[in-house]
């Protein structure tokens, strides 16, 4: 795999006509999944900035190791010097953005990484963007694109009666990574509003899908009854959450990309609305039939509920009308088509997730602090 920082200027404008993508958090689980994507589809050439933290995996792109269209840049988004001479060297066409510390319980136990990455780098390559965009030549100009990748956890919970979110629906987060994202959120669109960059931001829900880290509900259940321990549910169970399977949030941002009107905000859901318990259920019902438990039992067997986090939202719900009516996007994937997938691909890559296990802190539960809301 190429490492690297941007190219030369004789190098960089030989191939005008394909896209060029400044990717940042591509080592991560959604943006290593958008760049396969990206790849396989030969959308763009593209330059993956990634700090590599202990979410961050390089071997998720393995499968681009000679691609000439594909480097990683190991870098942090904080460090202006460095964003200003990726963007330079690399004379990006778009800027995807989904470098983010994005683990709930890592936000209750240490919540400084959050706003040093979240808030302080996004600002960051706002103001880098801005310079490079300035910089360009009018053509140049009309053609990039700022794509901010977010979250539905910046609009805070809804009750069972509340509608879904919409993009007009007040932000209220409730921890602090959600605050950290609302915060970033308001900088891009204040970028636009103040200084013209043509930003482009999504609220997702719940992705699931390949390459997600262990320390996440799904990878967590799969991979605790592989191992023979007790898959932990948080609470009651019944915390609501909407499922999007990765690789249709993939082709949903390239949507956005290609049609979204600058400065706009775009939902994108799944419609697929799970109470964790009903989650956890599915997935342990699959292993029960792809990798039976040997004493006979049913992997059901193994569901433990533990102490609540703190400040749990009860439920998240996207209505993705507006990405469907303007964009003309809906997901490919049905849901259990999708979670049957996902499960296949973790049964069929052991090593990957084994090597995984020295980063994970296993059994080690974060985000219980004293006194703490219930």
């Amino acid at each position: 795999m190429c490492q690297g920082e941007g190219r030369g200027e004789g190098n960089r404008r030989t191939s005008i006509s394909m896209e060029r993508w400044l990717v940042t958090g591509g080592a991560g689980f959604i943006g290593s999944n958008f760049i396969l994507a990206a790849r396989r589809e030969k959308r763009a050439e593209i330059l993956n900035l990634d700090r590599l933290t202990y979410a961050g995996n390089a071997a998720n792109l393995e499968e681009l190791h000679s691609d000439p269209a594909y480097r990683l840049l190991p870098g942090d988004i904080a460090d202006r010097d460095l964003v200003r001479k990726t963007l330079d060297g690399f004379s990006p066409t778009a800027v995807f953005h989904f470098a983010a510390e994005s683990h709930v319980d890592r936000s209750i136990e240490g919540p400084a990484i959050f706003l040093r990455t979240n808030v302080e780098g996004t600002f960051s390559l706002l103001e880098e963007s801005r310079r490079y965009f300035n910089s360009l030549a009018s053509s140049e100009k009309g053609r990039f694109r700022f794509v901010h990748v977010s979250t539905d956890e910046v609009f805070g919970s809804l009750s069972p009666s509340d509608p879904p979110f919409n993009e007009k629906t007040p932000y209220a987060p409730n921890s602090p990574y959600a605050a950290s994202k609302a915060a970033s959120d308001h900088f891009v669109r204040a970028w636009f509003h103040t200084y013209g960059l043509p930003v482009l931001t999504t609220n997702c829900s719940n992705n699931y899908g390949p390459f997600q880290f262990p320390e996440k509900l799904v990878p967590t259940a799969i991979l605790s009854a592989l191992k023979g321990r007790d898959v932990p549910v948080y609470g009651d169970g019944m915390n609501v959450r909407d499922w999007l399977f990765v690789e249709d949030h993939c082709h949903a941002l390239f949507r956005v990309r290609e049609r979204g009107v600058p400065g706009e905000t775009y939902n994108v859901g799944g419609g697929n609305e799970k109470t964790n318990l009903q989650m956890v259920s599915a997935l342990l019902t699959l292993l029960d039939k792809k990798r039976p438990r040997p004493d006979g039992l049913s992997h059901l067997e193994r569901i433990r509920f533990v102490p609540d986090r703190p400040g749990h939202d009860r439920r998240y719900a996207i209505d993705g009308s507006r990405l469907r009516r303007e964009l003309s996007w809906t997901p490919a994937h049905a849901f259990d088509q999708a979670l049957e997938k996902t499960v296949d691909w973790y049964l069929d890559n052991e090593p990957w997730w084994k090597a995984l296990e020295s980063r994970h802190e296993a059994g080690t539960r974060q985000g219980l602090i004293p006194g703490g809301r219930p």
